[in-house]
């Protein structure tokens, strides 16, 4: 096996985690226990599986797009597939140093003593917009799990 063709698996097992974890944790786990346990332990256990899931995510991304750098011999950025590596690890770092934290603060809150309306609603905007960030991630790693993260070599080429 050639080298070319370990890196290329690397980054197949790479995404495979990225991605598959997303999907896992957000559209499998998470509704599972929210559907099974009390709304305050659910969220607790799922936001602890969002936080690992945002970890080897930005692992996993990282490692990628160092592959994707070492790889491009005239500019990475040539590449779509380089962009949306990049927006997604934007999107993982966003959501969970500045939403995610915001959140576990808020929640902290919300369990230690009655909270004004203000920090429910504010939990509540925030949990939409790290939805529809969860929801924009998966999407994207959708189009990379079906286009790959190589360009496709031209016959001939």
């Amino acid at each position: 096996m050639s080298f070319s063709a370990i890196l290329q698996a690397t980054e197949r097992v790479l995404l495979t985690l990225w991605v598959g974890g997303l999907w896992m944790t957000g559209l499998v786990v998470a509704p599972v226990l929210f559907k099974r346990y009390e709304r305050m332990l659910a969220g607790d256990i799922a936001g602890r599986l969002f936080a690992a899931s945002s970890l080897l995510g930005m692992l996993c991304g990282a490692l990628l797009l160092a592959f994707a750098v070492a790889r491009a011999r005239r500019g990475v950025w040539r590449d779509w597939r380089a962009g949306v590596l990049v927006i997604m690890l934007v999107i993982t770092v966003i959501g969970e140093f500045g939403l995610a934290a915001r959140m576990r603060e808020l929640k902290e809150l919300m369990i230690l003593r009655p909270v004004a309306p203000t920090v429910t609603s504010e939990f509540g905007r925030l949990h939409g917009i790290a939805s529809l960030l969860f929801l924009a991630n998966s999407a994207l790693g959708l189009v990379l799990v079906i286009f790959g993260m190589r360009p496709r070599v031209q016959a001939g080429s």
